[in-house]
């Protein structure tokens, strides 16, 4: 009588609301426990696993996040976008407006809130 091979696939999460937690610690070091196992760091703040299972990467795929142009013939200073960035991305000074792509997280808020429409979103390639 032959044997019918189940494939058979176990997905295990770990999840915190709270950085600094183990989360990576915990998930790498199982995934390193278990023969023929995918890993996936959806960590959309700093995605690092790598550092732990150091992988042999064949291929890459760039990824892109939508950053904030300002169009300084619309903008008339107003300070709404730097007030809805919660990341503090944006600051307005002195007819000024300077943008931190390094602290942008591509929310979109402060060109959805721009009453002058004088925000557009490029994309960055993200490390």
């Amino acid at each position: 009588m032959a044997r019918k091979e189940s494939s058979c696939v176990t997905i295990i999460s770990v999840a915190s609301g709270k950085g600094g937690t183990g989360k990576t610690t915990v998930a790498t070091n199982f995934a390193l426990s278990i023969p023929n196992v995918q890993i996936l760091d959806c960590d959309v703040e700093e995605p690092n696993a790598h550092l732990f299972i150091k992988p042999k990467i064949k291929n890459k795929v760039p990824v892109f996040i939508p950053i904030p142009e300002i169009d300084k013939d619309r903008c008339n200073f107003c300070g709404k976008c730097a007030e809805v960035c919660a990341y503090n991305a944006i600051v307005v000074v002195k007819e000024k407006v300077l943008v931190f792509p390094e602290l942008c997280h591509g929310c979109g808020a402060c060109s959805y809130f721009c009453p002058q429409k004088a925000i557009k979103e490029v994309d960055k390639q993200a490390l």
